[in-house]
């Protein structure tokens, strides 16, 4: 972690803001799922933040548990080695987070990478993991392990075909969206150039 003094005024309520939006009862579900998905060899860290914070800071896990949402031999990262080194950890970390984009999670709901390695939004890092499963859940391609009721399933696609009948039908039809000319009139509007007349 940085070496940093307390926050003061609007940096502090901003951070107590972003540290209500963390979820303790999200951050046991998604433990049970790291560890169901990574192996039963997998420790389980302390309950809170700070803890879940550090048992993911090196991302090492995080590596992992990409690696394992994919077939055998197909893994996006090859080589997870475990360092003390900031940078390698950050570098895993990032490499974790495009992996996770290239796996489908939307730019959106992916975290930075000081939110987790500085403990800065840890409510960030549960929405990229909860976004990862969900994508798992949603692909169902056998590589998910756990209960499919831990994330919700993403919406597919539900194209429809209309035969060239059915559009021309709908071309007659007008939508009431579009608004209605009735009742239409330009009576009372003055000329252009005309001053409004106030009485």
């Amino acid at each position: 972690m940085a070496n940093r003094g307390p926050s003061y005024g609007l940096s502090r309520e901003v951070q107590e803001k972003i540290e209500q939006k963390y979820d303790p009862e999200l951050e046991s579900r998604l433990v049970d799922w790291i560890i169901i998905q990574c192996g039963e060899n997998t420790e389980r860290p302390s309950p809170g933040r700070q803890h879940f914070q550090k048992w993911l800071m090196d991302g090492m896990l995080l590596c992992k548990l990409i690696n394992s949402l994919h077939p055998k031999g197909k893994e996006p990262i090859p080589k997870i080695t475990e360092s003390k080194m900031a940078f390698k950890q950050m570098e895993q970390i990032s490499q974790f987070l495009k992996a996770a984009e290239i796996y489908g999670v939307r730019t959106t709901d992916i975290f930075q990478t000081v939110d987790l390695w500085e403990g800065k939004d840890m409510a960030a890092v549960q929405r990229t993991l909860m976004a990862l499963g969900s994508e798992a859940v949603t692909r169902d391609d056998g590589c998910y392990h756990g209960d499919p009721s831990w994330f919700h399933r993403k919406a597919q696609k539900n194209r429809r075909g209309f035969s060239e009948e059915q559009l021309r039908q709908g071309q007659n039809v007008i939508g009431l969206q579009m608004g209605s000319n009735k009742g239409a009139s330009q009576s009372g509007m003055t000329g252009y150039g005309m001053p409004r007349q106030i009485i």
